[in-house]
């Protein structure tokens, strides 16, 4: 069994988020790291790992500091990296981004590719489903649960208010919720055979029927005008009494404001 993991370096928004002059996010100035839902998904494949033996390769796009997140996925368990960069490439929205990974991933034999279900420095949920209809492979979004049986996977998939079980025959894509499970730690084991590895590298010229008009950001439909921290509005208040006092005092609040 093969499994192919995308997984995206992103920057971490716990610690507050920095904007340039022109409003774009100022990701020199803030952490990097493996984006929580595909962490999940990389989980998810390693598991499969562990009761069936599969092979996990990693992939990611971007620039050449996303190897940090490739030799995080190596420590944990990771059997393969490969790193898709080029200048042509810059710029992609989830259309361009999905295409490229299409291009590199045909290079590939897969039986599954997890994704993260979104991305929290974009929050679109696109660049998985779209991956999936490029390579003319069924998609299942929302994972919660998987397990395998025979060809085929079933999944319980989150669906507003409740849930769907679902089956699939393989080769297909799964988008990961980061619920999916709790990601496994590194060990110093793993770090060392890690940096021992070697990442693939693959520019343009290796994706695989990928036209240029659907690249970088000469391929982008869509271009990020702005971006801005969000308007506090009001201030907060602290209410100091025992449970049922709080829980009257916030009824009269409530009330006060017609919200209920």
């Amino acid at each position: 069994m093969k499994v192919v993991v995308c997984i995206k370096q992103v920057p971490d928004t716990k610690g507050g988020v920095e904007f340039n002059p022109d409003g774009t996010l100022n990701r020199a100035a803030m952490l990097a790291i493996m984006n929580p839902d595909d962490k999940a998904g990389l989980e998810a494949a390693l598991r499969l790992k562990d009761q069936y033996g599969a092979e996990v390769t990693v992939v990611t796009m971007g620039l050449p500091k996303a190897e940090d997140v490739l030799r995080e996925a190596l420590a944990m368990g990771a059997d393969n990296a490969i790193l898709v960069t080029d200048r042509v490439l810059g710029g992609a929205d989830t259309w361009a981004t999905s295409q490229t990974l299409a291009g590199a991933i045909r290079n590939l034999d897969y039986d599954l590719i997890i994704t993260g279900r979104q991305a929290i420095d974009g929050d679109t949920a696109q660049v998985g489903p779209q991956l999936s209809e490029h390579l003319g492979i069924p998609v299942i979004s929302y994972t919660q649960e998987l397990k395998v049986e025979g060809d085929s996977v079933i999944v319980k998939r989150q669906y507003d208010d409740r849930y769907h079980m679902l089956k699939a025959k393989m080769p297909c894509l799964l988008t990961a919720l980061a619920e999916l499970n709790e990601p496994r730690y590194m060990t110093p084991g793993g770090i060392f055979e890690a940096c021992a590895k070697e990442i693939t590298v693959w520019g343009r010229k290796d994706l695989k029927d990928v036209e240029d008009s659907n690249l970088g950001l000469k391929g982008s439909p869509t271009q990020i005008a702005k971006a801005s921290d969000k308007v506090r509005k009001g201030k907060g208040e602290t209410v100091n009494l025992d449970v049922a006092e709080s829980v009257d005092y916030i009824m009269n609040k409530l009330q006060e404001k017609h919200i209920i």
